[in-house]
């Protein structure tokens, strides 16, 4: 088992979530995600909250984990600028294969790219920034 700071770790995580909280949120993106995705409020308000957050939460925790194992002892500015190149080199040109094939429209790339750049980079800052 890594050798990681877990308080980094779920810090990170919960950074992640309020970031997608804040990025998916009308002051954002949401009116254009939902038109790209084909969603509606109602249809998102039928979902199963406590599973859809849930799941997100600990999805995010696993990638933070994941993350801070990756980086190991790393400083705060070297390891936010391996979190951006994660993020644009394996997340986002990654989901670009799916969306190329899935011929999906390039702004909802451009939404949930920017997202896991952000992401990314955000979570390695904290975790660099606390050490392990």
């Amino acid at each position: 088992m890594p050798d990681v700071n877990y308080i980094a770790v779920a810090l990170a995580a919960l950074s992640a979530f309020l970031l997608g909280g804040l990025w998916y949120s009308p002051i954002l993106f949401a009116n254009r995600w939902m038109v790209l995705t084909g969603q509606s409020e109602e249809t998102l308000k039928g979902g199963n909250m406590a599973l859809i957050f849930g799941g997100a939460f600990v999805l995010n925790l696993i990638a933070a984990w994941a993350l801070a194992s990756f980086l190991g002892r790393m400083p705060l500015v070297p390891a936010a600028l391996h979190g951006l190149a994660i993020g644009i080199c394996w997340v986002a040109a990654s989901l670009g294969v799916n969306y190329l094939f899935e011929r999906r429209p390039l702004g909802l790339w451009l939404i949930n790219a920017g997202y896991f750049i952000l992401q990314f980079t955000l979570m390695a800052a904290i975790i660099g920034a606390m050490g392990r």
